[in-house]
């Protein structure tokens, strides 16, 4: 290829908004050069790269906007510190066919057992196939929300949790709630019921959701849309930032 056809397809491909291309058309071209690509099998070349670069480009800036506090992935969980917890149950939520549904997911248990780590890791997935996500604890969604009340804006808050292809929505039961809390609660949870998925953690039972919510009727109402299409994954084991803390305490012991 010469100079000047390079730089009229760093030009042409600029133009196009494909700005791979512009900067590796030497490298694709010394690679099919290489492979003795013929002119399709290059143009595959070309388009699958661009996409390639397009893709992750979308997920890092979904990753950015999700406001995941970290990220994990499930490669990353230590399923054999967790015996009763059947892998495959995890495996099968990974498969995001619950996010194809529009349906829900709920891991309940105690605290430290990797619920969240769970949650991150499915959302994480779920972003890298091309769905939105957001994260938010269950008391940070109603501090804003009533601070969108407050102003008049509430509407336009509301948007933020009703967007997102999957919302999720941390330590609920954490903190019991006033039962005007609970109906924005309630609100978010019936607005996105069969439009959108919502990941949850818990470390309560839902037969303890009416102490958390300050209304039986109200738990009721949420937990009726919540769970007629839901996944629900109880964990039960010991905690393991206790395992961590404790081996921490052991080297540090060691030492001295």
């Amino acid at each position: 290829m010469s100079e000047l056809t390079g730089n009229r397809i760093r030009t042409t491909a600029g133009k196009l908004g494909l700005p791979h291309l512009a900067e590796t058309i030497n490298e694709l071209t010394r690679r099919a050069d290489e492979g003795k690509l013929g002119y399709l099998d290059f143009l595959d070349l070309v388009l699958s790269e661009e996409l390639a670069v397009r893709d992750d480009r979308r997920f890092r800036q979904g990753l950015r906007l999700s406001r995941l506090p970290h990220h994990k992935t499930l490669d990353e969980y230590d399923f054999s510190f967790q015996p009763d917890l059947d892998p495959r149950k995890v495996k099968d939520l990974a498969t995001l066919s619950f996010v194809e549904a529009k349906a829900n997911a709920a891991l309940l248990g105690p605290p430290g057992v990797g619920k969240t780590h769970i949650a991150i890791a499915l959302a994480v997935a779920a972003c890298r196939a091309g769905y939105s996500i957001y994260f938010t604890s269950l008391d940070d969604m109603v501090s804003n929300l009533k601070a969108a009340e407050a102003a008049g804006r509430l509407t336009s808050r509301l948007r933020s949790y009703l967007r997102p292809s999957v919302l999720v929505v941390d330590e609920v039961g954490y903190q019991p709630l006033e039962r005007a809390e609970a109906n924005l609660v309630f609100q978010v949870i019936s607005k996105r019921y069969e439009k959108g998925s919502i990941i949850l953690t818990s470390n309560k039972t839902f037969s303890e959701w009416g102490q958390v919510f300050g209304d039986e009727v109200l738990a009721t109402a949420i937990l009726d849309r919540l769970l007629n299409h839901c996944e629900v994954v109880p964990i039960n084991g010991p905690s393991y930032r206790l395992k961590n803390r404790l081996q921490a305490i052991e080297r540090e012991t060691d030492v001295a």
